[in-house]
């Protein structure tokens, strides 16, 4: 295997890791209504899973390895991902607030200020900031 196999092999299984816990945290209230079911498609072409692991992943998404980032600065990369998938799929509407809410607890925020930083991240997200911006703009809003 060569080395650029190699990171693409594990490019895709973290992307599939990851995709299978946003459907564990749509799946956390037992069900995935019509708004999450078409996110999740996107999401999935976005991610690059194909139709045979989307398929899987859904069937069986508890047999994938929660893997949360392991720093504050990596949860507000997945956080700025995040934020832009839910803002630019304007089909979810209102409840863009709310996926991206248990999205954020099951990254590991705070349950008692998810609210707050989701606003912040949709608002941000919105005005059009870089990563860099949004990252540095979250670590510093309670300042």
């Amino acid at each position: 295997m060569s080395i650029v196999d190699f990171f693409d092999s594990g490019f895709q299984k973290r992307n599939q890791d990851h995709f299978a816990a946003i459907v564990r945290v749509a799946m956390s209230d037992g069900i995935i209504t019509d708004e999450e079911q078409a996110f999740l498609d996107r999401l999935a072409r976005k991610l690059d899973i194909s139709d045979e692991d989307y398929k899987e992943i859904l069937k069986d998404y508890q047999s994938h390895p929660i893997n949360p980032p392991t720093s504050y600065d990596k949860r507000l990369e997945r956080l700025y991902d995040l934020a832009r998938m839910v803002y630019a799929d304007h089909e979810l509407g209102e409840k863009q607030k709310s996926i991206l809410e248990r999205l954020c607890v099951g990254l590991g925020f705070s349950t008692a200020n998810v609210g707050y930083v989701v606003d912040k991240a949709l608002r941000l997200v919105a005005a059009g900031v870089d990563e860099d911006n949004f990252i540095e703009e979250i670590k510093n809003m309670n300042r």
